[in-house]
């Protein structure tokens, strides 16, 4: 995918998240929406990073906030002007930048762990080694990466009809391929059953080899 067509599809995906910030807000915008296991999952993840953390697509901020609330390092990025909003208004201690994964506005080495939760689903499968090599990159040595996502049962990745914006559904051991060809040693792989109202889904942790 050339630069101009990746421009137009993260403006894209950004206007359809803007248009519908306020109900996803309602729905999802504080960690109390959240299933308990993803709660832990994530705060667990986090407490194992040596510094600070970056919520990479950190929507209006509630994952960015959690982890600050229990003393982790924490700031966000996300495509969304609507989600920036809200984070900066309601967590007006935190730092929140518009920025898009594959280029993040950060140093080489400049943080200890990754959170792309669920954020990656709209990214061609084409594009998914670039940014995890971009992830690669911001990361120290020995940094962490902690990817939620929609999976699927077949070897390639599948398109679905997302309510927001068009998105892909990952199988794990594709997943787990591309982790490992940007840099990363996969750690653990946790699986979540479809139920009647949500995807198949899952987590991959991983660690980014020096």
């Amino acid at each position: 995918m050339r630069g101009d067509e990746a421009r137009t599809d993260s403006d894209a995906v950004a206007a359809s998240y803007d248009a519908v910030a306020g109900l996803y807000i309602d729905l999802f915008g504080d960690e109390e929406f959240a299933e308990p296991e993803d709660r832990e999952a994530i705060t667990a993840w986090a407490s194992a990073c040596d510094g600070p953390v970056l919520d990479a697509g950190c929507g209006p901020g509630h994952w960015t906030a959690a982890l600050a609330r229990r003393g982790v390092e924490a700031a966000g990025v996300d495509l969304s002007a609507e989600f920036l909003e809200h984070a900066r208004r309601r967590h007006p201690a935190l730092s929140f930048q518009q920025a898009d994964v594959r280029r993040f506005p950060s140093e080489d080495g400049s943080w200890a762990g990754v959170l792309a939760w669920f954020s990656l689903i709209h990214l061609d499968p084409a594009e998914v080694t670039t940014v995890l090599g971009e992830f690669h990159r911001v990361l120290v040595p020995g940094g962490r990466v902690l990817l939620g996502f929609f999976t699927e049962e077949g070897e390639e990745p599948r398109s679905f009809a997302h309510k927001v914006a068009p998105a892909w559904a990952w199988p794990p051991a594709w997943v787990e391929r591309e982790l490992i060809t940007a840099g990363f040693s996969p750690v653990v792989f946790r699986p979540r059953d479809a139920t009647a109202t949500q995807r198949a889904q899952g987590h991959w942790e991983a660690v980014r080899v020096p």
